[in-house]
Parts: structure tokens; C-alpha cells; sequence
């Protein structure tokens, strides 16, 4: 009896650790697939312009709230979603990633957080990981786009926040998500 809480604290601290391991690499060929869709995707004009946010001297700049919340504007649809226990970035996706990239370089002084999010398939844990993953590729899309890593922060709520409740496929897409939440306008 005397050995057993130990023998947990140990296990407990090795799962932990390969979690974190599990979290903290992606095999060569996805980090491969990744950065090359995001070097074709700076070679390739996104299908919808941002508007230009950039004013001349003496000029008064747009409110950047309003660009942000205007539903016209490709920043107003702040979620990316994945195929069930998926990471990478769909093409569906990426002129969101890069239309919210673009506006953190012309605003630096804005800040976003990438939220990863899970339906509730799988334990806590193996989600609280994929949610991680989910979102740290979301940052390293925008990283690669030239956005500054101090702009970016990642966390994951694993199944915690569910948009749909539900338990269903239909549920369960809605959940598979990341989520671009601006802390900080510019």
C-alpha cells in the first residue's frame, strides 16, 4: 500500500511526458506537406482581397475592430475545421489562415490566441494533444507567412468547448475546429 501512490505518481508523469512528446513533433511528412502548402499558398493570390489597411502620413487609419467583425470581410470567419483526427489545414481553409496573417503583419501591435478544439471521441487526453496540434499548425501557417511568433499564442481546450452539443457527425464537425480570438486590436 505504502508503494502504490508512488508507482501512480510515476506512471501518471509518464504518460505525461508522452503526451507532451506526442504534442511537440509532427512526422517529416506532414511538417513537409505544411510548409510546402504554405509556400504555394504565398505563391498563389488568395481568392478573396483584404482590404488594405495601410494609411499615407497625416492620413486617418481605418478602426480595426470594424474589419475584423465585418461579416464582407474574410476576417470575420475566424474558424478553421478538420477532418476527424486531423490536424493539417484543408485548402478550404488557408486564405482564412492567410487573410488573418496578413492583417496581424500590418497590425503588430494586435495579438490573437489560436484556440484547438475537439469533438468528444477519444480520452482527455489524447484530445487536450490533438487540440494542440490543431492550433500550433494554424500558428506555424501564419509563422510562415511572416506573422511574429510573440503575436500568436496556442491553447488547447481539447472536447471542453463544444460549439454544437451533440453526438453526432453533424455535432462532431462543428467541434473539430480552431479558433483565431483576437486579444488584442491594433
Amino acid at each position: 500500500m505504502r508503494f502504490e501512490q508512488p508507482v501512480r505518481a510515476a506512471a501518471s508523469l509518464a504518460v505525461l511526458a508522452l503526451l507532451a512528446a506526442c504534442a511537440s513533433q509532427q512526422p517529416a511528412k506532414d511538417q513537409g506537406a505544411q510548409q510546402s502548402a504554405a509556400s504555394s499558398s504565398q505563391t498563389t493570390a488568395p481568392t478573396t482581397a483584404s482590404p488594405d489597411t495601410r494609411t499615407a502620413p497625416g492620413q486617418q487609419r481605418p478602426i480595426a475592430g470594424a474589419q475584423v467583425n465585418d461579416p464582407k470581410s474574410t476576417l470575420f470567419q475566424r474558424s478553421v475545421y478538420y477532418d476527424f483526427d486531423q490536424y493539417n489545414i484543408k485548402t478550404d481553409y488557408r486564405n482564412t489562415v492567410e487573410a488573418h496573417a496578413r492583417y496581424l503583419k500590418d497590425h503588430p501591435g494586435a495579438n490573437v490566441t489560436v484556440e484547438g478544439n475537439c469533438d468528444e471521441r477519444g480520452s482527455r487526453e489524447y484530445n487536450l494533444a490533438l487540440g494542440q496540434r490543431r492550433a500550433d499548425g494554424v500558428k506555424g501557417m501564419m509563422t510562415l507567412l511572416g506573422v511574429p511568433e510573440r503575436q500568436i499564442e496556442t491553447v488547447s481546450f481539447g472536447e471542453e468547448k463544444p460549439r454544437v452539443p451533440g453526438h453526432d457527425e453533424g455535432a462532431w464537425s462543428q467541434n473539430r475546429r480552431s479558433d483565431i480570438v483576437y486579444r488584442k486590436l491594433d
